[in-house]
């Protein structure tokens, strides 16, 4: 596959006409791991989906280091991501090591973007300050939520529900040091058709609440973030876990939001382990790192990854 190594085109939000300067015709799919830890059996099926995906389309793979979460990420699990998935035989066009034409690929160098996203979304009224913490909203949940989503908010912040002189205080807050939340719209019915999961459908305000966009520690959510770089990199399908279905939603709301198409997603079925609890990063037994270390063959794994795993290679 050739790389190409030339300036990224510059973005912009302009009114009337979307907030992109280019769009792509052609395929574009994207792998995005988040470098919090070693790449599992889960990962990797995932990744090799949106890698044939995109090679049967004959378009581009564009590898996206999603690290803003200064916390939890360390640069030595997005070293271990490049190097595995290239051992499992992934290719791809574009990405932190090899640039491209949408450079930056750590996703926290992109932060110019995101700001602007924000910034767009405040000023049109979309988002508002929340000063609930973590027991006030778990407390207060409006309606049960989704295993492994989060709980639905109860809109105790929306400025409807505060005074004025307090809507007005808030309105003059820095956008660090608070959480800032999309407010949904109530009633509103979402659709979308799964490329893999087939028809989805909820309704605002039962099953997805308003959500945070920007963290408390001056960070862009993960809502946010993906959606910004996707239409900027111009993803026409996202590839994922089916973990992250309910997201979409919330996604397809801020695309809308921002004034930028949203691109079809297919959405995997999750890997389970012998006990069937889908894998998380502490599988490090599943890890590929430690399956490499065991002997492993990229070929042998990948044709069994989507049945129990042998106890020892073949």
């Amino acid at each position: 596959m050739a790389h190409r190594h030339t300036r990224a085109p510059e973005l912009a939000f302009r009114a009337g006409r979307g907030w992109l300067e280019e769009m792509s015709s052609t395929y574009r799919g994207r792998i995005a791991p988040s470098p919090t830890g070693l790449m599992h059996l889960g990962h990797a099926r995932t990744f090799w989906t949106a890698f044939e995906h995109a090679s049967d389309a004959n378009g581009a793979l564009v590898f996206r280091n999603e690290d803003i979460d200064p916390a939890r990420c360390k640069p030595e699990f997005a070293t271990a991501a490049i190097e595995d998935l290239a051992w499992l035989g992934i290719r791809w066009d574009e990405g932190p090591d090899i640039g491209g034409t949408h450079a930056p690929y750590d996703q926290s160098a992109r932060r110019g973007l995101h700001e602007a996203a924000f910034e767009r979304l405040r000023a049109s009224g979309a988002v508002y300050p929340c000063t609930c913490s973590r027991k006030d909203i778990a407390e207060s949940a409006a309606a049960p939520h989704a295993e492994g989503d989060e709980p639905i908010y109860a809109g105790t912040c929306r400025p409807e529900r505060l005074s004025a002189e307090e809507n007005s205080r808030r309105a003059a807050l820095p956008r660090s040091g608070v959480a800032w939340r999309f407010r949904v719209p109530d009633g509103r019915r979402l659709e979308f058709v799964d490329s893999a999961a087939g028809p989805q459908a909820i309704v605002c305000g039962e099953a997805l609440g308003d959500f945070v966009v920007w963290r408390k520690d001056d960070w862009p959510s993960y809502q946010l973030a993906v959606v910004v770089d996707d239409a900027a990199m111009g993803i026409t399908e996202v590839v994922r876990g089916r973990d992250l279905l309910v997201s979409t939603f919330r996604q397809l709301l801020l695309y809308e939001a921002c004034g930028a198409d949203a691109p079809s997603f297919f959405h995997c079925p999750l890997v389970t382990d012998a006990a069937g609890v889908r894998l998380a990063k502490r599988h490090d037994a599943l890890s590929l790192r430690a399956l490499r270390s065991q002997g492993w063959k990229p070929e042998a794994l990948r044709a069994c990854w989507d049945g129990p795993l042998p106890p020892s290679p073949p």
